[in-house]
Parts: structure tokens; sequence; C-alpha cells
């Protein structure tokens, strides 16, 4: 299991980096991203802590530690400069919090978070086809997530990721680790959401690659 989604006290999470890392170890997981939620006030903050952290200790937990953000409620006009923002200071990955519907997420996010190309675009609500279809163009993965509240729209992410042929990764969104879910309850969700058994193990297979491009560019 790989989950790219997850958060410690450096946002809203309860755990410090190295609790969280070696929850998920004893959880099952074989890699974890650090993605707390960041804006132009704390993005290098995060980095500066959290980088150092997954570089210099992360190997000591047995577990693939990566460092990213999560854009959280940046404006639309923002997204791409914070994304490069973002990837200059270092980050490994890019998450954008989608328009999700349990929170009132700007409209226009969604689409924004897609045009400047981040790596996961978590929790995106009921995301038009539009978008997702320029999302499966742009190589942008699309989250299905266990959390709940957001999980309410995994139904309709994952038909139309069936329809564009957009990729679709599993993540928890942990804030706690009662977040960390099983590998069991990772398939569950996914079948919930009318995922096949076929496009679940892809859609694991799909947070492999990415992580196995994460790896590449730290060599």
């Amino acid at each position: 299991m790989i989950d790219l989604h997850t958060h410690t006290v450096f946002s809203d999470g309860e755990l410090i980096p190295a609790e969280l890392v070696r929850r998920a170890r004893v959880a099952g997981y074989k890699g974890i991203g650090i993605t707390d939620h960041a804006d132009s006030s704390n993005i290098e903050l995060i980095l500066n802590n959290i980088l150092p952290f997954a570089r210099n200790d992360g190997h000591f937990f047995d577990i693939n530690v990566f460092c990213g953000v999560e854009l959280t409620h940046v404006p639309p006009g923002l997204i791409a400069d914070m994304t490069r923002r973002a990837r200059e200071a270092g980050a490994d990955h890019v998450v954008v919090h989608g328009e999700t519907v349990v929170e009132p997420v700007a409209e226009g996010t969604n689409l924004a978070a897609i045009e400047a190309g981040v790596d996961i675009l978590a929790h995106p609500g009921l995301i038009s086809e539009v978008e997702v279809e320029l999302a499966a163009k742009r190589g942008v993965c699309l989250e299905i997530t266990t959390r709940k509240g957001h999980s309410i729209t995994n139904g309709h992410v994952a038909a139309l990721a069936r329809k564009f042929g957009a990729k679709l990764v599993i993540d928890n969104d942990a804030h706690a680790p009662g977040d960390l879910v099983s590998l069991d309850m990772r398939r569950k969700v996914a079948l919930g959401a009318g995922m096949s058994i076929e496009e679940y193990e892809q859609a694991e297979q799909n947070s492999r690659q990415l992580a196995q491009r994460m790896l590449q560019r730290k060599q």
C-alpha cells in the first residue's frame, strides 16, 4: 500500500511526522506522502521542516517517505504559481484540495489544479466531464478518498474517470491514527464507489507508479 495524502501537526493532523510514518509502516504501508495543508503563508515552513525529515530520517522507518503539500483553499488564480513555488522549493509532489461538497472550496479550483498539472487532485467533488477529460490528457490523478464526508462523491469521480480514461488513486487523507485504513478497507471503498476489482488494482498501481517517479527524481 502507498498513500500520498496525509497530514501532521504542521497543519491540522494529530501526529508528528515520526509517529505518522511509524504508524503507517505498522499498518502495512510501503510508502507515505506527507502533504500538509499549505497556502502562501506557510508553504516554506512546511517544506523546510518536512523535507529534511523525509530525506534524512525516512529510511530508518523501513518505508518510503515523500514530502509534498496540499494546496488548500488557495484562490484558483494563484494555484499555478503556488504549484511552481512548491516544486521549486523541493516538494516531491503537489496535491490540491479539490471542490469537495462538504467545504466551501472556490469554484474553479479543480480546473486550475488540472491546468497547473498537479500530481493529485484530492476529493474533487462533483467534478465536471470537461475537467475529467482534461485531467486524463494532462495525467493528473483524481483521488478516491477513504475520508468521511469527502468520500460522498467517490462514485461520481470513479464513473467519470472510467468514461474519459483518467487516472485514479486511493488516499486516506489521514489526520489521525484511525484514518490509516487497511488494505481490505481501501478495496471496499473502491468497490463501494462502483469500481471493478481491475480498476481498484489499477488505482493502487497508479500510486506505485507515482511513488516510483518520485524516487527516481531523488536519485
